[in-house]
């Protein structure tokens, strides 16, 4: 899928999360579900960290262009090193290593330890790099049009008056675990990278998304839906079902956290 849909349903899903919780009895602070959603919304958008022309390799200009090329690079030694005998050579790492479910868990623990370590200037960080991919995934076409600077400014503004108010007792810092302070926040990196992998298993070339599970012989087996409903990414059926889907079940599972927790 192309970027804008991995953000709505990296909100979607963070927004479904919410109305869950809130329906077992653990309801998320306001300030938590607005964050979440956010946060999720961009991490939606880092496992294409691996390709120099996506919307996060260009989202913060040259270093985050470097960072692109020096993921692939590692993306592309890992799958060589690790592919079977049926599996070809590649040349480069797209929809290898970053597409897997263990590194949206390692990714997303090592955003917690350096939260939890590192309190504030830690959260302020991730803060920002999620508020920007999320600007330029759910906004971009304002996006595309404004300076990257705006789009900066947007993001910090958004994670300096975020972290302010989770930072008020009883506004979830520390949600889920108590004396823990932003533990949680890896949760929405995790989600989003999974919710990333499963919108790409939808189109023609599928997700390896597990692993280094052996399937049918390879260690990188594209995993998808029946071939018959696969698209290619930014077809029609992404744009016009699944978007509006996705929007229409986010915004219900908002509505529903809110309703809940009340």
């Amino acid at each position: 899928m192309m970027g804008p849909a991995h953000s709505l349903s990296g909100a979607m899903a963070w927004l479904g999360v919410g109305a869950a919780a809130a329906w077992a009895g653990h309801p998320m602070p306001w300030p938590v579900l607005v964050a979440g959603t956010l946060i999720c919304a961009g991490a939606a958008l880092a496992p294409d960290l691996d390709q120099k022309s996506a919307t996060i390799s260009r989202a913060f200009g040259p270093l985050s262009k470097l960072v692109a090329i020096l993921i692939g690079k590692l993306a592309e030694r890992v799958y060589n090193a690790t592919r079977g005998k049926s599996e070809r050579r590649r040349s480069g790492g797209h929809r290898t290593l970053t597409h897997t479910w263990i590194w949206a868990v390692l990714i997303g623990a090592g955003f917690s330890f350096a939260a939890v370590t590192w309190g504030r200037p830690a959260v302020l960080a991730i803060l920002f790099i999620h508020m920007v991919l999320a600007v330029e995934g759910l906004l971009w076409r304002m996006a595309r049009v404004s300076s990257d600077v705006l789009v900066w400014l947007l993001g910090a503004m958004s994670a300096w008056l975020l972290t302010g108010i989770l930072d008020q007792p009883g506004n979830g810092s520390d949600w889920l675990v108590d004396e823990r302070h932003y533990l949680w926040l890896g949760l929405p990196i995790v989600l989003g990278s999974i919710v990333h992998t499963l919108g790409d298993a939808l189109t023609i070339s599928g997700c390896p998304m597990l692993w280094p599970v052996p399937i049918a012989g390879k260690y990188w087996y594209p995993v998808g839906t029946p071939r018959f409903m696969r698209f290619r990414a930014g077809a029609w059926v992404e744009n016009k079902i699944l978007m509006p889907a996705f929007m229409v079940i986010g915004a219900a599972s908002g509505v529903g956290a809110v309703v809940l927790a009340a």
